[in-house]
């Protein structure tokens, strides 16, 4: 049922829920009948990465195949640092995950003897990926999720609305400083709440070259980053390798699925380019393919995505999405082939959060993209971060469903009272910075720049939301430079191998990152600082 602003300051003990994207909507449906406040940005089905996405969802549930083989692929992708208790837990959870799914109404796709049809994908050793039309697993996901969330009288859905500061107390969720979505004139609205889980999507749209939507900003990962919260992997961000270039931001994504349907990859002169560089060639791991990719592109020479001996005239019927996308940009890909480039697709790392959703601040709980379990490492592996998605959505709502919540707190101060409107020359400056300095081939000058560069922003900005959006970048960027090593999606071209004493996870907080970047702003080359390691 949808609530207007008159009814957003109530003092109620509800779970709030921020964010309308696959965490979100599962967590909120997990804990019917307890009583759920939703809050989202954009309507729903709008504005969610997860509604984007075209992969599917990782489960080993076709004859042969096994949780331990999944969580092994798992492990084998993500540059040493995946935690494998995590990815087995998630493994061992995606059959019953992908039977609520179904019970939600969702129309996994099915082969004709009406079992649930597995495609493969990158890196996988197995054909596990459910797919909904090919490529629409997320659009029907989200569509299916979104009409049984309307149906749930528990639950209160406030859209239009962005959480733009966490507030605490001794330690504690206390509530959140709401405003109106693109009104930044309107007047702040405090919300008492107790019991929060942040399930605002990842931080692609921080980036001038991206697939997802522009509410992946980072604004979850920033306001609890600035409420004290410990952040794990920022400096992980994933590069689709086959981002549509036909010049639209977000730019439309060629699903990793037509590879695994035997599309090769190309440069101008028509010739293969990733046999050389991996024994799995189109196949090979996300970060590999993206960084050949720009390799080609890098030397003049184009990349592109040739689906024309593999799909040819079945391209429109197995892949409706991609097909719609390349037809509006008068690109034919039964006939030619979809020129490409990598784009900021998916953060690694994110709130730091234990096996059952819960952040280092109590009453805050964080699922989805904008959470990090360790199940991802240093590289995703496809179609895993929807079922990370729902497991955790799952755990989420059974940790929350024992727990009493305490009385709201009385809420009086707002953290900022003002939010000017967004500088564009900032944002764009931000993007631009993100894209050239802290993507898929980086090294330390470089990011040194990026650092000093967002920080000046950070500390300049009178919007809140170019605020945010700094803290979000900052932390990505000053990780990118304190960690001295190529591993998975981070390749840092002036330390181009990984370091084996280097093989864990990051673990910081914004005031660990200030601190870095304040040594770079004030001397060239600082002391490196220390993580904390988990």
């Amino acid at each position: 049922m949808q609530d207007n602003i008159h009814n957003l300051t109530r003092s109620a003990d509800d779970v709030v829920i921020v964010g309308g994207g696959l965490a979100g909507l599962f967590c909120a449906l997990k804990l019917a009948p307890r009583p759920v406040t939703l809050i989202s940005a954009a309507p729903l089905g709008q504005g969610a990465s997860s509604a984007w996405a075209q992969g599917g969802i990782a489960a080993a549930m076709a004859e042969g195949d096994t949780p331990e083989a999944h969580a092994a692929d798992t492990v084998a992708v993500g540059g040493g640092i995946v935690d494998q208790a995590v990815a087995l837990g998630i493994a061992r959870e995606a059959a019953p995950r992908i039977h609520d799914l179904l019970t939600y109404g969702v129309p996994f796709d099915r082969d004709l003897e009406g079992r649930l049809a597995v495609g493969r994908e990158a890196a996988h050793s197995a054909r596990r990926i459910v797919h909904v039309r090919g490529d629409g697993a997320g659009a029907a996901i989200i569509a299916a999720l979104g009409d049984a969330v309307r149906r749930t009288p528990s639950i209160r859905l406030i859209e239009g609305f962005v959480a733009e500061a966490l507030l605490t107390e001794d330690g504690a969720v206390s509530g959140l400083q709401l405003r109106e979505a693109g009104n930044f004139a309107a007047r702040p609205v405090l919300l008492a709440a107790r019991t929060v889980v942040l399930a605002t999507g990842g931080i692609g749209h921080l980036y001038a070259l991206t697939t997802n939507p522009r509410e992946a900003g980072g604004s979850g990962l920033a306001i609890a980053a600035r409420a004290g919260a410990v952040i794990a992997d920022p400096e992980f961000v994933q590069f689709h390798p086959t981002a549509i270039m036909v010049g639209r931001d977000p730019a439309p994504l060629a699903t990793e699925a037509l590879r695994g349907e035997g599309a090769t990859l190309i440069n101008g002169r028509g010739e293969r380019f990733m046999a050389a560089r991996h024994p799995l060639a189109e196949l090979a791991p996300r970060d590999i393919v993206a960084r050949g990719v720009f390799a080609e592109i890098a030397a003049g020479r184009g990349a592109f995505l040739d689906a024309r001996q593999a799909l040819g005239a079945r391209f429109a019927d197995r892949f409706p999405t991609v097909h719609a996308s390349c037809i509006a940009a008068g690109i034919d890909p039964a006939t030619q082939a979809i020129p490409i480039a990598p784009a900021a697709h998916y953060h690694m790392g994110g709130i730091a959060v234990d096996d059952r959703g819960r952040s280092s601040i109590d009453g805050l709980w964080a699922g989805g993209e904008v959470s990090s379990t360790g199940a991802h490492g240093a590289n995703r592996l496809a179609s895993n971060s929807l079922l990370e998605a729902v497991v955790y959505a799952a755990r989420i709502a059974d940790d929350i469903a024992g727990r009493a919540i305490p009385p709201p707190a009385r809420l009086s101060d707002v953290v900022t009272p003002r939010s000017g409107t967004p500088d564009a020359a900032a944002v764009k400056r931000l993007r631009t910075v993100m894209s050239a300095q802290v993507g898929v081939i980086r090294d330390g000058d470089e990011l040194a720049e990026a650092v000093r560069s967002f920080a000046a922003i950070e500390r300049e900005a009178t919007s809140i939301a170019v605020r945010n959006m700094a803290t979000a970048a900052l932390l990505v960027a000053a990780s990118a430079w304190n960690r001295r090593e190529s591993r998975g999606a981070h390749f840092r071209s002036d330390h181009p191998a990984d370091v084996p004493a280097l093989a864990q996870r990051t673990m910081t907080t914004f005031a660990a990152v200030r601190e870095i970047a304040d040594g770079l702003t004030k001397r060239p080359t600082p002391r490196t600082a220390q993580p904390m390691i988990a």
